[in-house]
């Protein structure tokens, strides 16, 4: 420890593992400072955790959860045959198969949440400006995609890299999701219809743009925080009319 502690905390957890958390005076790290003009925008999705609007600043999504199931299904299926009745205390053999159930959750969540933070870290250090969707994953735990949701973490992710961009110093927006897949990163031109969930190419009708679904969001993103918002309905039009002129439907 780089000081006498102070003062140190036992815990034990629901697994019955122990830590200790002691507190000391240790110098702070300087964060290296980024370029002003840096910026990126981020769009949450299943497919991959985090889209950027640059490919190397993408989070993939590692399957922790699914590479585990084989495990957690031999647990949940040990815990189905030594339950009791109702009336009955657990047995022994139940306790131990719930409690291998629990350390092999804990074991991808930890997983997820320590990609999560090498890639918050990444994204911090690079970026000045990180706008970021404020996407909430609740309306996808009552849908088909609530397993995949689970296993990406968005939520995890995303308040990792708030807190690590908020307290670098750096400028954090949060930019409301209506509408970003539906809007021309180019342009800024609305789609007249929603894309389904299988339509991974995002075409503007109107200056023929194309470009990965998600890959445009995190542009949307990126361009309404610049320009001061946190929503494309509070962008003006004349920001994005292109060269030629003409209208723009935003």
């Amino acid at each position: 420890m780089p000081a006498e502690p102070s003062s140190v905390r036992i815990t034990r957890d629901c697994l019955g593992h122990w830590y200790a958390s002691f507190v000391v005076t240790r110098e702070a790290e300087p964060i290296p400072a980024a370029d002003p003009g840096s910026a990126v925008g981020i769009d949450w999705g299943v497919a991959r955790t985090a889209t950027a609007t640059e490919e190397r600043f993408d989070l993939p999504h590692h399957g922790h959860r699914k590479r585990c199931a084989a495990e957690l299904a031999r647990a949940q299926r040990t815990m189905a045959r030594r339950r009791r009745g109702t009336g009955h205390p657990p047995s022994k053999g139940y306790r131990r198969a719930r409690t291998r159930v629990a350390k092999v959750q804990k074991k991808a969540a930890r997983q997820n949440r320590h990609d999560g933070r090498s890639w918050a870290r990444a994204v911090v250090e690079a970026h000045h400006l990180v706008a970021v969707e404020d996407f909430r994953p609740r309306f996808l735990s009552r849908s088909t995609m609530a397993r995949t949701a689970a296993d990406a973490a968005i939520a995890t992710v995303k308040r990792e890299l708030l807190e690590r961009g908020r307290r670098a110093g750096r400028k954090v927006v949060s930019v409301r999701p209506a509408y970003t897949t539906m809007t021309c990163s180019r342009c800024f031109a609305r789609a007249k219809q929603p894309l389904g969930l299988e339509e991974r190419i995002f075409r503007c009708r109107a200056c023929g743009h194309t470009a990965c679904r998600d890959r445009n969001a995190a542009r949307v993103i990126l361009a309404v925080a610049e320009r001061g918002h946190t929503g494309v309905d509070d962008v003006s039009q004349a920001d994005h009319l292109p060269p030629g002129g003409g209208a723009v439907a935003v």
